[in-house]
This record gives C-alpha cells, sequence and structure tokens, in this order.
C-alpha cells in the first residue's frame, strides 16, 4: 500500500526514529511469533487484532491500537478483514511510559499523525513537513489512555488448562472444583493461584476472557444477540450490562462512538 515495503524487517534499521507501514490482512489471516528491534504501534484502522505474547493476550478493536516493546516476541491474528497501520519506533526514541505490552485509545489527532506516516518514504527528510509528522507523532505517543483489552495467561500448566479451555469456549461454566478435580489440584490452590499468576480471581479472569472474545466477535460484525448467547449470557441485557461495566457504554454504543472517530 502507498507503494511502500510491507515488509517488517525493511523498517528495522532505517536511519530514521520511526517509520509507518500500512498492510490489509485478511479475516483470520495468522502472523506467526516474532520479534524485532523497534517498538511496534499497530493501529486497527478496520477490523480487529489479536496480539499474543508468553505473557497474555490483547484484543485491538478499530481506530484502537496495541504497543508492543521493542525485542518481545509476539503473534498477530486478523479478526475480520482488517487495514493495519504500523509505526515502528526506534528504541532510542520510544517514549518512557510505553514499558509493556498495551492497548490504548488513538485520538483524533494521532490518528491523522499515524495516516499520514505511512505515506513518508524510509528516508523522509527530518528538517522538513515529514520530520515535524514524525516529531509530533512521538509527542502524542506520551499521553496514552490504557483500554483494559488484555488477557493475562498463567505460567502454570495446571492453570494454563483451565485458561486455554475457557477462551477456546468462553461460554464454559465448569466450576473451580470442577477444575480442581480434572487438573489434579485442591480448589484451594486453584482460587489461590489465579491471582498469584494473573493479577485476577477465576471469575474475573473469566469476565475478562468473555469481554476480548466479545469484542473480537463484534468487530467481525456478528448482532449483540448472537454474541451474548454464544458467550454464555442469560440475555443481551446481561452481557450488555457486563461490557458497560467494563468499557463504560454498551456493546453498541462502543463501536459507534469508534466509527465517529
Amino acid at each position: 500500500m502507498f507503494g511502500k515495503s510491507e515488509n517488517r524487517d525493511d523498517y528495522q534499521h532505517i536511519d530514521r526514529p520511526l517509520g509507518g507501514m500500512a498492510r490489509e490482512l485478511p479475516d483470520r489471516f495468522y502472523i506467526d511469533y516474532h520479534s524485532h528491534p523497534r517498538g511496534q504501534l499497530i493501529y486497527a484502522y478496520t477490523g480487529a487484532i489479536l496480539v499474543t505474547t508468553e505473557w497474555g493476550s490483547w484484543v485491538v478493536p478499530p481506530q484502537r491500537a496495541v504497543w508492543v516493546p521493542c525485542n518481545v516476541r509476539h503473534a498477530m491474528k486478523a479478526c475480520g478483514d482488517v487495514e493495519m497501520r504500523t509505526v515502528y519506533v526506534r528504541e532510542d526514541a520510544v517514549p518512557t511510559e510505553l514499558t509493556t505490552c498495551c492497548v490504548v485509545a488513538v485520538p483524533p489527532l494521532l490518528r491523522e499523525l499515524i495516516s499520514a506516516a505511512v505515506t513518508m518514504p524510509l528516508d523522509y527528510h527530518e528538517e522538513g513537513r515529514d520530520g515535524l509528522v514524525a516529531s509530533l507523532l512521538l509527542h502524542e505517543m506520551r499521553p496514552l489512555s490504557v483500554v483494559p483489552l488484555h488477557l493475562p495467561m498463567p505460567r502454570d500448566p495446571r492453570l494454563a488448562r483451565i485458561c486455554a479451555r475457557i477462551v477456546a469456549e468462553p461460554s464454559d461454566e465448569t466450576s473451580v472444583e470442577e477444575w480442581s478435580r480434572s487438573v489434579g489440584a485442591s480448589e484451594r490452590t486453584i482460587i489461590r493461584l489465579f491471582p498469584e499468576e494473573t493479577g485476577l480471581t477465576f471469575s474475573r479472569w473469566k469476565q475478562q476472557a468473555r469481554l476480548m472474545a466479545a469484542v473480537r466477535l463484534l468487530a467481525e460484525g456478528k448482532p449483540v444477540t448472537d454474541i451474548a448467547l454464544e458467550l454464555g449470557y442469560e440475555s443481551p441485557s446481561a452481557f450488555s450490562a457486563m461490557f458497560r461495566r467494563a468499557l463504560g457504554m454498551t456493546p453498541t454504543e462502543y463501536f459507534q462512538d469508534m466509527a465517529q472517530h
């Protein structure tokens, strides 16, 4: 797109603090685990993107972005047809606040700067307009608001089995007692390990898994009623209430808000 390379390796050693790349990904397109020396701001112009690392996963709905720090191994999957905009940032230019993976809101100014960056040549003139765009883009990355769309994953193999099953089937209603028998650990151990390993109780972790699945399915265009049933909620209103508690607005309002921006 825009007559530029779509190979991420071409952006890692350029003599500029940042490089912008645009790429289209078809639904369910998967990019295997990889890392690169530059930090990466991945912006979902349309569609949603699921980013996974050894520490968990992040879902990036339309008009939001995820930050992946330098040298962090990660994989990506397109949820729906995705128009992706990526800004690769040289390590010494990364804002000090961006130390971990996180989903962030993208204000209108930053969105336009990202759109401008992907059209700039890799060897853009640092003293000209493109250099000003790059400097302002880096400046606007500093006050970003984090969106709670992270699902932390445990390292304990017993919890990992439980979590993998719930991610695959978010509507699963297996109790902690039943899980404890299944994975060969006491109920007390499972209850204790969840906050130790993930920072969340079992019930909160399961709710977060459902929220992540909901955002992904909404981005794919599925109706709210169908999603509510698929995720195991008794009614669309119960699902919408959960969504509002987590993100401050109903599913319909959330995606309307993104469309307006």
